[in-house]
């Protein structure tokens, strides 16, 4: 049977996350996390390849 989060169970856990790592340090740690994500998404659309090497852009020209 899959875990059923209800909405009390989901307070607690925030409660407990701010507690363990105090509330700046979860506004860091989802920022690098939305850095991370978005990275990883431009890797697979090839975005930053273009980004990297723009001398072989200009070269091609």
């Amino acid at each position: 049977m899959p875990f059923r989060f209800g909405p009390l169970e989901l307070i607690v856990l925030l409660v407990i996350v701010v507690l363990i790592f105090g509330p700046g340090r979860i506004g860091k740690v989802a920022g690098e996390i939305g850095k991370s994500i978005r990275s990883f998404r431009d890797g697979l659309s090839g975005k930053d390849d273009e980004e990297t090497h723009p001398s072989t852009t200009e070269e091609k020209k």
